[in-house]
């Protein structure tokens, strides 16, 4: 089955209908055939970002728990891999919802991303690969 990591920016638009992305990432992960992997700072920032709705965030905790993403979790012995990564990146910056990506990618093996953001065409993984985004999306 195929790996693919997911940013917090889709999974943003696909629970809030007011962003310019939701429609295109709706259409998207109806599509989608594979395993969609993320980190606990990427949900975090989700929720974060969904806070004018409690509801929202409820809905996409239901999400969640129905088996739409596989969780996968960043420990202390990846702290040096973060730090590393952070001060490679500080120009950019790099923020740990990210980092915490790339750490999965890594240790999983995902090439592939699904973001909004630009920036995952600059990160390289420890074999200085870029994680290619599969997410070609147009604002409607």
């Amino acid at each position: 089955m195929k790996k693919c990591l997911i940013d917090a920016g889709p999974l943003i638009a696909l629970f809030d209908r007011d962003d310019k992305f939701h429609i295109s990432v709706k259409d998207f992960i109806k599509r989608f055939k594979g395993r969609l992997y993320t980190s606990w700072p990427v949900i975090t920032e989700v929720l974060h970002m969904l806070d004018y709705s409690v509801n929202t965030q409820i809905d996409f905790l239901k999400w969640v728990r129905k088996g739409a993403l596989d969780i996968k979790q960043i420990t202390t012995e990846d702290i040096s891999r973060i730090i590393e990564l952070s001060e490679k990146y500080s120009d950019i910056p790099m923020d740990f919802a990210d980092v915490s990506l790339i750490i999965i990618a890594e240790s999983e093996r995902i090439k592939e991303i699904i973001s909004i953001d630009a920036d995952f065409y600059i990160y390289r993984n420890i074999r200085n690969e870029y994680i290619k985004n599969i997410f070609n999306y147009s604002v409607r």
